[in-house]
């Protein structure tokens, strides 16, 4: 017998829905469904818009056959199955043509990433049930940036449910993202876009 506890809160097919119906009618609200359990994400702030349009422009400068695509939904492979939208998703800029609202991340995203939001969900949601559910897809490279602690760090070597490395850097330090990225990045302008 499963405990009530380990049950989804909703099917995947009844979240899609929800998530189509607050797409429609609820300005700026973000659903996702990681581990059988809905989850909703604050609406972007400026300083976190800042951070994601300076990461795409290094990110196009030094690769430019990619795209840093902002809020693609993916399908994650979780036990339960689940729907995650990362802050962007580096894939080749054609990667997600034709797939709909919640793509497959399998093959075409190199790297997703999230920046932190100030708010109280952020610790489960952004540090602990993200990179169990990135490295389960099997993507390659999860960036988080912590705007709470003031730290980058880069997840690589997927296995399983966890990443195999995590190097972390304060901001102002430059951190490598691994291949299949291969950039370095210059953390130092994070600095500028915290509270």
């Amino acid at each position: 017998m499963t405990a009530l506890a380990d049950r989804p809160q909703m099917l995947l097919s009844e979240f899609e829905e929800l998530a189509r119906f607050a797409a429609r009618t609820a300005e700026g609200l973000r659903l996702e469904f990681i581990d059988g359990r809905l989850g909703v994400k604050a609406v972007p702030d400026g300083d976190h818009g800042r951070i994601i349009q300076w990461l795409t422009r290094i990110c196009m400068q030094v690769r430019p056959e990619l795209w840093l695509h902002p809020d693609q939904g993916l399908e994650i492979k979780t036990y339960r199955g689940g729907r995650a939208r990362p802050d962007g998703a580096l894939a080749s800029s054609d990667a997600f043509v034709g797939a709909g609202e919640w793509a497959s991340p399998e093959e075409a995203v190199l790297m997703v990433v999230e920046v932190t939001s100030y708010d109280s969900d952020t610790d489960r949601r952004d540090r602990q049930e993200k990179p169990r559910a990135y490295a389960q897809t099997g993507i390659p490279v999860y960036l988080l940036i912590d705007r709470d602690t003031c730290e980058v760090t880069a997840y690589s070597e997927p296995e399983g449910e966890r990443y195999g490395k995590a190097l972390t850097v304060s901001f102002g330090k430059p951190v490598p993202l691994p291949d299949p990225v291969g950039i370095e990045l210059d953390t130092g302008p994070l600095k500028d876009w915290v509270r």
